[in-house]
């Protein structure tokens, strides 16, 4: 349970995290440097990554403002990760998203 303040409203957010994941960022942590991108708002994103990733091993976060508006989806715009593109591997639920 985790309490966040959007837009001056308090709202209760409950976070069930997938087996592993945890464990998988420390992991390609020693291997990559990991970026977490998401098309949340960092107001809510924020906490959430701040327990998904509690040893900080991706200190770079992107989040719903630097997508691009598309379609009526927010896009991730892999160019603001700020890497060149034949480095990055990405990891998505939705291919839509990037």
């Amino acid at each position: 349970m985790l309490p966040i303040d959007i837009e001056g409203r308090i709202c209760t957010i409950y976070v069930s995290v997938r087996p592993g994941c945890v464990e998988f960022i420390k992991e390609m942590g020693k291997h990559y440097e990991v970026v977490i991108f998401t098309a949340s708002l960092s107001k809510y994103a924020n906490p959430l990554m701040d327990i998904i990733d509690p040893n900080n091993i991706a200190p770079q976060r992107l989040f719903r403002e630097h997508c691009t508006h598309q379609n009526n989806m927010f896009v991730k715009d892999m160019a603001r990760v700020g890497r060149p593109m034949k480095d990055i591997i990405i990891l998505d639920n939705s291919p839509n998203s990037y």
